[in-house]
């Protein structure tokens, strides 16, 4: 047998179900991984072996207690499956840090989050917490007075943020999958940078993290991982379903859901749909390719020649696979910097630190964002909220104009540690959004997206097998089902130099 990391999610999925593999067996042997690969990595922010050691034995005597005389089956999709919990997430016993040295030494959590019951629910076990950068706001992973978390692919390029630690994770192979949160693309960012697929799903299709709840709903929770279908295998497990199949959720407002199974078996077939996500009813796509961005004339936004490979090499690759792929720019929108900018620190200062002491223990960004954000006046909010809506109907039109539309995943390589600039918060923003200006604009319109690696840049003594890079495929609302097929489509087609780079 290959060694467990070496197999997929799916692949370890079946083998726990059919006994051949124990959740202990698989918990020790990502536990090794980690022990080996987390100082020069940085994934993981905390490590809780004894917990997960019990865990798996919890799930090992639940499997083996059924009476009469036969095994019952495990309980949840995941049952047996190690992944890690971002550490802006509560889980009950263990501390939060919220990738901060401001909140060094809080006690133990009380209860868990929801998304992380429901993932319990769905019969994983934690190995710890994955990093963060602080309070989740920057699109790296570099808090200060922690290692920093960094690519595998090159020990001295940052991971992204803000779920870099859970991007990491997963491309060393200390994780097969985990789960994430994503407002301006912290799903996707760290992802791209680390090679591996991050999803962020529709406003509303999640219970768990649906961005109904954040201000302007923007902070939405998707997978990572490093397949299409280990991507939508996880989303499964996002989607807690009542008696009856539909999905559990807590609120009137919602996006379109696919049956159970449909997601995954849409990623396994890599089979367009041909129901309303395909109106054409057809099995080809028509896709809109585009460079430009809602930070255009705001920011000097440049896509750099690798970016530019990557975008490259994905439309190359569908288009061969015979799908219809049409050029085009997205309209102007010079009214979207001011208004997100606005938005962003309305939810900074809505932090509950009200201690100035910790206030002040802050990165530069962090206090620039909340202070900034606690003097913008209502009306303003109110008035940004209300221009981003009209952004998010405008965006939507466009999109759905296409099956689906395909932007660079990034415009610049995994940038070096160290070169966002700690001093200077709005020169700090500015960098964030040269890196990755085609992200955030998809959390305003709430519409799904999808990373895929599509190309690696050439070796170098850091990066011996070269850095990844590859393409957004943004979805209509509802649309996940399409995205990871074309996603699996593009997998099926497009080589990785090697399956781990440690």
């Amino acid at each position: 047998m290959d060694a467990l990391h070496e197999r997929t999610a799916v692949e370890l999925r079946d083998l726990l179900a059919t006994g051949e593999l124990t959740p202990t067996e698989v918990a020790e042997h990502f536990l090794g991984r980690i022990e080996r690969l987390n100082p020069a990595v940085g994934a993981f922010a905390t490590v809780t072996p004894e917990l997960a050691r019990k865990r798996a034995a919890e799930l090992e005597e639940s499997r083996g207690s059924g009476s009469g005389g036969g095994t019952p089956p495990p309980s949840g999709g995941l049952w047996g499956l190690p992944t890690g919990d971002k550490d802006l997430w509560n889980r009950a016993g263990v501390p939060t840090g919220f990738g901060s040295r401001a909140f060094a030494g809080l006690p133990p959590a009380q209860e868990s989050d929801e998304i992380v019951r429901v993932l319990d629910d769905a019969g994983i076990v934690s190995l710890g917490k994955t990093a963060a950068p602080e309070l989740g706001f920057p699109a790296y992973t570099e808090p200060v007075g922690a290692t920093p978390t960094v690519t595998p692919w090159d020990l001295t390029r940052g991971a992204g943020g803000s779920s870099g630690g859970a991007a990491a994770a997963v491309a060393a192979g200390m994780l097969p999958f985990a789960p994430g949160s994503d407002g301006g693309g912290s799903v996707r960012i760290p992802a791209a940078a680390c090679g591996v697929v991050g999803l962020k799903p529709t406003r509303g299709l999640l219970p768990a993290g649906s961005g109904v709840d954040s201000l302007g709903g923007l902070v939405v929770n998707g997978p990572i991982a490093r397949t299409v279908a280990d991507t939508a295998l996880l989303l499964e497990a996002m989607l807690p379903r009542r008696a009856g199949g539909g999905v559990a959720h807590p609120y009137t407002l919602r996006a379109p859901s696919s049956a159970a199974g449909a997601y995954l078996a849409a990623a396994q077939r890599a089979e367009l749909p041909a129901d309303g996500e395909a109106p054409r009813g057809t099995r080809t796509a028509r896709i809109g390719v585009t460079t430009s961005s809602a930070w255009d004339g705001f920011y000097d936004i440049a896509v750099s020649p690798e970016a530019r490979a990557g975008l490259d090499a994905g439309v190359r690759t569908l288009a061969g696979l015979g799908h219809e792929v049409d050029e085009f720019a997205l309209a102007e929108a010079p009214e979207y910097a001011p208004a997100f900018r606005t938005l962003w620190m309305g939810g900074a200062s809505a932090m509950p630190i009200d201690d100035s002491e910790i206030l002040d223990k802050l990165e530069p960004l962090t206090q620039w964002l909340i202070r900034t954000g606690r003097t913008v006046p209502a009306r303003q909010l109110a008035e940004a909220v209300r221009t981003l809506t009209g952004y998010e109907r405008s965006l939507v039109a466009q999109v759905s104009a296409y099956d689906a539309v395909v932007t660079p995943a990034l415009a610049l390589t995994p940038r070096p540690v160290g070169w966002y600039d700690a001093e200077d918060p709005e020169r700090n923003f500015e960098q964030q959004c040269q890196y990755t200006p085609f992200t955030s604009m998809l959390n305003v319109a709430g519409l799904p997206a999808i990373t895929v690696p599509t190309h690696w840049t050439e070796p170098t003594a850091d990066a011996p097998a070269g850095l990844p890079m590859g393409v957004q495929i943004i979805g209509r609302p509802g649309g996940e089902r399409t995205l990871l097929a074309l996603a699996a489509q593009l997998e099926s087609v497009v080589s990785r130099p090697r399956a781990f780079p440690l």
